[in-house]
Order: C-alpha cells, then sequence, then structure tokens
C-alpha cells in the first residue's frame, strides 16, 4: 500500500507539474530518458493512455500504431507494470460493478451495471469498458456541471453562457469586457474543486465567432 501511495504521488506530481505525460509514459514504458522519447513512441504512449480506460486490447492498440500483436501486447503489460495503481483502480472498478451493481463519480452520482454479468460476450465487454470510463469521464461532467453554474453566477450582467462542449464553455460578451470574462472564466473553473490533489489548468481563448477561437 504504501509503494502504491508513492507511485501514485508521483504520477499526481508528473500531472501538476504540466509535464508532458504521454512523453513521461513513453519515457517509462520504454525505460529511457524523457529527451529521447521520439515522436512516433510518444504517439504509442499517447493512443494508449486515452484508450486504457476504454480497455484497449493488444489488437486495438496494434491496428492504432501500426504495433505487430505481440509488440502491442509487450506494450500494454510494460504499461501497467509501471503505472501499477492504475491496472489496480479499474481492476477495484470492475469488482464493484459485479458485486455492488453500480459504478459511481468521485461525487457519488451513480450509473447501474446489470450487463456485466451478461452471458454474451459482446455485451459483457461493453459494460466492463462503460463501468471502467465511467467514473473518469462523469466526474469530468459532474466537474463540468459544478463549473457551469459557478461561472453563470460570476458572469451574470457581463455574458451568457451558448454552449458546453465536452471540457468548454462557449460564452458571448461585449468586446470590451472580453478580457474580463476570459479571467473569470479562467479562475472559475481551475478552481472549482479545491478538494481535489488534481490542478485543473484552463486555457482560455477570444475571438468574433466561433471558428476563431
Amino acid at each position: 500500500a504504501a509503494e502504491r501511495g508513492v507511485i501514485v504521488r508521483l504520477l499526481i506530481d508528473d500531472f501538476n507539474s504540466s509535464i508532458d505525460i504521454h512523453a513521461k509514459t513513453a519515457s517509462d514504458v520504454y525505460g529511457i530518458p524523457l529527451d529521447e522519447v521520439t515522436k512516433d513512441q510518444r504517439r504509442d504512449a499517447k493512443v494508449i493512455n486515452f484508450g486504457v480506460l476504454y480497455g484497449m486490447s493488444p489488437h486495438g492498440l496494434a491496428a492504432a500504431t501500426g504495433m505487430s500483436f505481440t509488440e502491442a501486447k509487450q506494450f500494454i503489460d510494460q504499461y501497467f507494470a509501471v503505472r501499477a495503481p492504475i491496472r489496480q483502480y479499474i481492476d477495484a472498478t470492475l469488482q464493484q460493478a459485479r458485486s455492488e451493481g453500480y459504478v459511481e463519480t468521485y461525487y457519488g452520482r451513480r450509473r447501474p451495471t446489470p450487463d456485466i454479468h451478461s452471458s454474451n460476450f459482446m455485451v459483457r465487454q461493453s459494460a466492463e469498458r462503460a463501468a471502467a470510463n465511467m467514473p473518469i469521464q462523469g466526474t469530468e461532467a459532474d466537474l463540468m456541471k459544478r463549473a457551469m453554474l459557478a461561472v453563470e453566477e460570476r458572469l451574470t450582467g457581463k455574458a451568457n453562457q451558448l454552449l458546453q462542449i465536452h471540457d468548454s464553455i462557449l460564452v458571448e460578451c461585449a468586446l470590451n469586457d472580453a478580457d474580463d470574462v476570459a479571467e473569470i472564466l479562467k479562475t472559475t473553473m481551475e478552481g472549482i474543486a479545491p478538494e481535489l490533489d488534481i490542478s485543473l489548468n484552463v486555457d482560455v481563448s477570444v475571438g468574433k465567432n466561433w471558428g476563431e477561437l
């Protein structure tokens, strides 16, 4: 448990230091210095970083990167060797889905997981992917809803929220207020969850239409 805690702390520190997470993953998996990571190695690490919570298989990684099946399997095995807490987290999430019948976000919003017991392999696999992913994507959705409420309160009379797109909010305001509104968006969204160890970094851009952002 102590070793797991140290690894988790190191992962959080890497993320909060704004290091290139994909390059760092490639460095760890391939066992090479960070400044020696190639573009192809970073690309492979990026694919698995994003794919791991969807249960990406060696076949999927091979198809996405051009690796052979054997290379992809070795990469995934090594990934989970150096990112053991991620494997443990996924396994614990799936166990909860099977035993409790649901998974939940950081804030307790639940999703039932009845199909995880399906006798149909494809249905069961799909349910496992959804169960592993929901606490991550669902927590992001929870954070975004909280941010939208806080932004609405602080922007009253200054700007109007038009759209929420994944992890972004599109607002409209007078040109003279753009800089103030941008600062409100950034500070409000970055500070929406002080209880988290992870820093929430927000980029803001200003334009006369959506296409310029």
